[in-house]
């Protein structure tokens, strides 16, 4: 059992990196991004209803107006602003780069959560203060991501190369426009799935029923951008595949970004934890820069390598304080109960 949730985050990692690429790819070759997250989405509650159907059942909860809303606001947040902005940062940056931002929602949440004392750092404690040390890191890896790009590493393909030197002569100042705008969005979309986690945790507690919850929530999110699509599209071309790849692409996200990776997830939680499970980001990361670098052809710039060291660097101090807290307050419960054992037994 031990080495079995490795196994299963190493294979989430690979399962997302490998969407992540095809989203990107979709998008460049001109798939709408509204449409893309609406049969995503569709996909994702036709394939968790009947899950949540098999494994709750028996489970009689009823789901109240505050409940219900509650979960709309989940959907809002964690689904449709999320993806949205996610596609946005991921079309004007590249997938690695995108990646490197998706290391940020332990930091963003953790900061975000101390507000509402979800969080707490006592200074004074070595696991306080690495918790504050690696939000500043991360934060610091995320500003350099943003601003500097610096040169480039590796050599980009030919067809890349063309591409860029098409852009450097039209719109050389667009570019780089764009990409500021999308590490803005990726920030947004840090955010706003940083905000889910909040709100989720809300959600748990007064409805436990994870599956169900979870295909109200993809159907929300459905039908909120089916609306927002609605609204802002007005041409019915958007709607038309232009490719396989637009196809495989809204299959595969759905039932494995959306349905699969997340039960493999929550598996993995429920075995060794959210710091465990929460560990494995950045491999994500890795897997999208090796398909960037050898298979795509895209070139890796100075920015985004150190950018994302110090990022993951951060991530990885902050999740060793929060073990050590996590540990040092198991430690005392099981000192607290053995002094009432022993108070017990005076008496």
């Amino acid at each position: 059992m031990g080495w079995k949730p490795v196994v299963v985050m190493v294979l989430v990692s690979l399962a997302f990196a490998v969407m992540n690429v095809m989203v990107k790819k979709a998008i460049d070759e001109g798939m709408n991004r509204l449409v893309l997250i609406i049969l995503r989405q569709l996909v994702a509650a036709l394939f968790m209803a009947p899950v949540a159907y098999v494994c709750e059942r028996k489970a009689i909860l009823k789901l109240t107006t505050e409940i219900f809303m509650y979960i709309f606001i989940s959907a809002l947040l964690g689904v449709s602003l999320t993806q949205y902005l996610f596609f946005i940062g991921l079309q004007y940056t590249s997938a690695t780069f995108a990646c490197a931002f998706l290391n940020m929602v332990p930091v963003t949440t953790f900061l975000m959560a101390l507000p509402f004392r979800l969080e707490r750092v006592d200074l004074k404690t070595k696991a306080g203060m690495m918790k504050i040390m690696g939000a500043t890191v991360c934060v610091a890896g995320a500003l350099l991501l943003t601003l500097y790009k610096g040169m480039a590493l590796s050599s980009p393909s030919h067809s890349f190369q063309s591409s860029q030197h098409k852009e450097a002569e039209s719109i050389n100042h667009t570019r780089t426009w764009k990409w500021i705008l999308g590490s803005f969005a990726l920030f947004g979309a840090c955010s706003s799935w940083s905000s889910w986690f909040l709100v989720q945790s809300k959600i748990l507690k007064i409805y436990p029923a994870l599956y169900t919850s979870t295909t109200v929530m993809f159907f929300q999110s459905f039908l909120q951008v089916s609306v927002l699509n609605l609204v802002t599209q007005r041409r019915a071309s958007v709607w038309a595949f232009s490719s396989k790849l637009e196809i495989a692409t809204v299959l595969y996200s759905g039932l494995m970004g959306s349905g699969i990776c997340l039960l493999a997830s929550s598996w993995c939680i429920k075995q060794k934890g959210p710091v465990f499970t929460a560990a494995f980001n950045p491999l994500t990361q890795f897997i999208v820069g090796a398909i960037d670098l050898y298979i795509l052809g895209e070139p890796l710039h100075l920015g985004s390598l150190l950018g994302s060291i110090l990022v993951i660097f951060g991530l990885y101090i902050l999740l060793w304080g929060k073990s050590k807290e996590a540990h040092g307050i198991e430690v005392k419960q099981i000192e607290g109960g053995r002094e009432s054992k022993e108070s017990i037994e005076a008496v």
